[in-house]
């Protein structure tokens, strides 16, 4: 791929664009584009502040012992005989999707995996570093320009997009991110409007003009107010673009605990744009951390121990499929974080086995689909939803009430807590922070694709012990000096792993400091990458 050399950025205004100029960002960055992102912070950036605070006022409740329960508010909504709008021919069959960053060679081997979709994450697969994030517009820009196709100048491999690519759904950045490079009117722009905004005004009518349309994924969404939002933010865009009200397709990521009990609300909100709900599992183990970390009651084993076929996680599946399907929406399933484990056939074997399981257990409760991580996974979750899931979906599979509860949905997982656990937080966390430093968010770590959900649990897990004075299976209460023990030696066994000048050529001591800072301050921190986002910005 040839790039052209970076033109001089014309700004309209009452917009700075403060991020350094590459190769052909004055496409991306045009005034008409600058000019129509601008048009989204304007109007709904004051009401994407106010449900951030709203998200605080909640958690004030939560650490007072308050418990999150279905709105009395909104029972009419739940108790209502709607549905969601229909939804294009290319939606019909998402039996597989694959996820990953929005780097050029991940895109076109996502598009021609074979899996029905590739979810392009600017969120928690992408370290939001300002190239990375521009260069991820263009990359899908030339995507639906039909000049996707490269040959890599380091391995002088082609890529080249096949001839029945994924179709492309788009994960812009939660409402609580900002882009920092970006002022509007002296004031920081939202991640999520910048992200959204610029691929629907470049991509959006060249979608459409291809048989497919303009898709996104909606993460770390808590409440039907914030989904409320989303749906004005596309009317608005649709009108500015000249596009028919309903074009645009969002389906919600139910990734945190308060959203668990506003999913009909959620798709209610959404109803004209809505495409269905997936389940975001790494980030609602954290968010159920986050939101309830102070009370004992809700003490975590392990992170092993929480598995998708027990206790609250269960009840999450069964009623996120029970409500999807009442409202004829898609209900998606979660990620498969397995990699291929190269050299070892039985741990290979092994991985391969629980990908299968879990994708059986999937399309038995009636999921229309789920994600993977890796290409060679793909083929393991097909033969499942091919054999289990003859149809294009199964919106229509009529199934017994599933009876989940407010307590069903806050039933805690049961095991132990164990110092491999506790170190295994450390080792994972601090490594994943350390390579999203250096502008990597998508990590493979002892045979998983850990994103930003991996870091999260880990440092809020750590937090929590700490915080309540666990006791481990040995006996000893988790303290902070213990906890300062076990991360001096787990980083001295990883310098010695990695060997000491890549260790010292790395980010470790920052990425040590953030870790150690967010697991024992006393305020839990709501997101460690807004913190960490002020060291690559």
């Amino acid at each position: 791929m040839t790039l052209s050399a970076a033109q001089h950025l014309s700004a309209p205004a009452g917009i700075a664009v403060t991020g350094a100029p590459g190769p052909r960002f004055d496409e991306i960055l045009t005034p008409e584009a600058l000019d129509f992102v601008a048009a989204l912070q304007r109007r709904f950036n004051a009401t994407r502040t106010e449900l951030l605070a709203r998200r605080a006022a909640r958690q004030v409740e939560f650490d007072a012992g308050a418990l999150p329960d279905f709105l009395p508010e909104t029972a009419a909504v739940r108790a209502g005989d709607w549905t969601i709008a229909p939804l294009p021919a290319d939606l019909l069959d998402r039996r597989v999707e694959i996820t990953g960053p929005v780097d050029r060679k991940m895109i076109v081997n996502a598009l021609n995996s074979g899996a029905r979709v590739f979810m392009a994450d600017f969120e928690d697969a992408s370290a939001p570093t300002w190239t990375n994030m521009i260069e991820g517009q263009l990359n899908l820009k030339d995507r639906w320009a039909g000049a996707i196709d490269f040959t890599d100048a380091t391995s002088g491999k082609s890529y080249r997009l096949g001839p029945n690519p994924a179709v492309l759904i788009i994960r812009p950045r939660g409402w609580h991110l900002p882009e920092a490079h970006v002022l509007v009117d002296g004031e920081e722009m939202s991640g999520s409007l910048f992200d959204f905004g610029l691929y629907a005004f470049h991509n959006a009518k060249a979608a459409l003009a291809q048989g497919s349309g303009p898709y996104f994924y909606l993460p770390k969404t808590e409440s039907h107010l914030e989904a409320r939002l989303w749906n004005e933010v596309f009317t608005f865009a649709e009108q500015q673009l000249g596009l028919a009200h309903g074009t645009i397709k969002a389906t919600v990521l139910i990734e945190t605990l308060p959203a668990v009990f506003e999913m009909d609300e959620i798709l209610f909100e959404l109803k004209d744009h809505a495409a269905g709900l997936n389940l975001g599992r790494w980030d609602y183990i954290f968010s159920f951390i986050k939101r309830l970390g102070k009370n004992a009651r809700f003490l975590t084993p392990d992170r092993g121990r929480m598995v998708m076929s027990e206790a609250f996680l269960k009840a999450y599946c069964l009623l996120l499929v029970e409500t999807c399907h009442r409202r004829n929406a898609f209900a998606m399933g979660g990620m498969a974080a397995q990699i291929p484990v190269k050299g070892d056939a039985a741990a290979n074997a092994a991985a391969f086995a629980k990908v299968k399981a879990d994708k059986e257990r999937e399309a038995g409760l009636g999921c229309d689909g789920t994600w993977v991580a890796h290409p060679d996974l793909v083929p393991v979750a097909l033969e499942v939803f091919d054999r289990l899931m003859p149809k294009a979906n199964q919106r229509d599979a009529v199934r017994a009430p599933s009876g989940v509860t407010r307590d069903d949905l806050l039933e805690m997982h049961q095991g132990t807590r164990t110092e491999a656990g506790l170190r295994e937080n450390i080792r994972v966390g601090v490594q994943y922070i350390e390579a999203w430093l250096r502008g990597r968010g998508a990590v493979p770590l002892y045979n998983l694709m850990e994103d930003a959900a991996t870091a999260e649990i880990s440092r809020a897990q750590v937090w929590q012990w700490i915080h309540l004075k666990a006791t481990l299976d040995d006996g000893r209460t988790v303290t902070a000096d213990l906890f300062k023990a076990l991360l001096d030696d787990e980083m001295a066994k990883l310098r010695d792993v990695l060997g000491a000048a890549a260790y010292d050529a790395g980010r470790f001591p920052e990425a040590i400091a953030l870790f150690a800072g967010m697991s024992l301050a006393d305020t839990f921190e709501e997101f460690l990458t807004l913190p960490a986002y002020r060291l690559i910005a």
